[in-house]
Parts: C-alpha cells; structure tokens; sequence
C-alpha cells in the first residue's frame, strides 16, 4: 500500500490528538459533576475514558500517522532516526494545535467558556519525578510493543496510561500536547499555566532516559563472530505503521 501523504499524516495527528483532549478533558467534567465531591470516583471515570479513546485512537489513526499524538513520542521516534526532523516538527505543531482544539471542544460540549486558565497547582519534586516515570514507561511500553508485538501497541498503551493515573503523583500525563490543553481548562484535569515548563521538562527527561535505554536493550549482538552485529529497531523510517 501506498504511504499517506504529508496532510493526511499531519491532519491524523491533529485530529487523534484534538479527540484524546476532548476525552480527557470531558470525562474529568463528568467524573467532577457525578462523583459529589468524591475525587476517586472523578478520577476512575477519567481513567477508564482516557484507556479506552487511546486505545481505539491507535487502532484507527496508528495506519496513517503512527498515532503519536504525543510530542515525546515523536521525539523518540527522531532519536531513534524513525522519523525526520521536518515531519516531526510538523508533528509537534499540529499536536499542540490538536490539543487546544480538544480543549475547546470539551468546553463547548459542557457549555463553559471556551477557554479558561488553570488554577489547579500541580508541582512538586513528586509530581516532578512522577512524569519522569509516566513518561519513561509509556516510550518503554511503544519501544518495546513495536519490536515484539506490534499488533499489541494500542492495548498496551491504553492499559499502562490507565495504570499511570493511579500509580503516578501526577496522573500520568506523560504528554508535553496534553500539558500545554489541559492549561487552558479550569476543571478537574486542568493545570496552572506557570506548572507546565516543569512537567514538559520532565516529560521530555522521561522520554530521552527510556529511549537510550531501549535502544541499548533491545540490540542484538551476534557473540559467534570477532566482530559485533548490530540489529537496530525493527521498525522502518517514516513508517506509516508506527507508535503512539
């Protein structure tokens, strides 16, 4: 089959990015408006909705772009030269777009304003250290899927976010995109503005630490022979099947 074409793979990744913040963003409206005040209750139906979209958004969206929809993926995915520097910077852009929209749109469904800065305070050395490791296993989990179980990628993925939301400080955002919508919504999943370079950074820590290590762990090395052969990644440049 033939690859996708350049605003196909850019208008997929804004739109899957655009409807995974519509997801998170709405649910955490629902959870906060039918728990009565119970945050366990918000948080377990704004974690069952986000597994559940990302899983589906993979399915449909992973044949054409990759579904990053996550800028920390794409980076690793420039790391690991399964993508080029233009087309990832294309990426990140109609990402961070996507989120805005998502946002918007969550909004709008809800009837409050379209948007709305934050107020919610999330920083920390916990929380800080809980992207780091939000962020280090979700590229950890698309690594190592996509050499050993493609098919599972999408699964995978929305099972470790799922778990992410309970077992991290900070919820699992693991999302530099998401970071920068979930600024603009002043309810329940939202973040203070001035909270967001810090969670980025970590982010990004996160993801640069999982994708050295996996590069290293998952090369083969043939020890019959003087010299070492090294397997890369199996997973072609540009591929138009590739990771969240």
């Amino acid at each position: 089959m033939a690859p996708f074409t350049l605003s196909r793979k850019l208008c997929a990744e804004f739109l899957g990015t655009m409807l995974l913040l519509a997801v998170v963003v709405g649910s955490g409206i629902m959870g906060e408006r039918l728990a009565g005040g119970n945050d366990a209750v918000a948080l377990l139906g704004n974690t069952l909705a986000t597994g559940v979209a990302l899983t589906v958004l993979i399915m449909i969206l992973g044949p054409i772009s990759g579904c990053h929809i996550n800028p920390a993926v794409t980076l690793s995915f420039v790391m690991q030269g399964q993508i080029r520097f233009p087309l990832a910077a294309g990426y990140v852009a109609v990402q961070v777009a996507g989120a805005i929209a998502g946002v918007v749109l969550a909004h709008a469904m809800f009837d409050l304003p379209l948007i709305a800065a934050s107020t919610n305070a999330r920083t920390g050395m916990g929380q800080w250290l809980g992207e780091v490791v939000a962020t280090f296993g979700l590229v950890a989990v698309i690594v190592g899927c996509l050499r050993f179980r493609p098919q599972a990628v999408s699964a995978a993925v929305g099972l470790y976010i799922s778990a992410g939301y309970w077992f991290t400080s900070s919820t699992s955002f693991a999302n530099p995109a998401v970071t920068v919508g979930r600024a603009l919504t002043d309810t329940f999943t939202g973040i203070r503005p001035v909270d967001v370079p810090a969670f980025v950074l970590a982010q990004v820590v996160g993801a640069v630490l999982a994708t050295l290590l996996f590069r290293w762990l998952l090369t083969e090395r043939m020890e019959d022979v003087s010299t070492p052969v090294l397997r890369p990644l199996r997973v072609d440049r540009d591929s138009d099947y590739g990771p969240w």
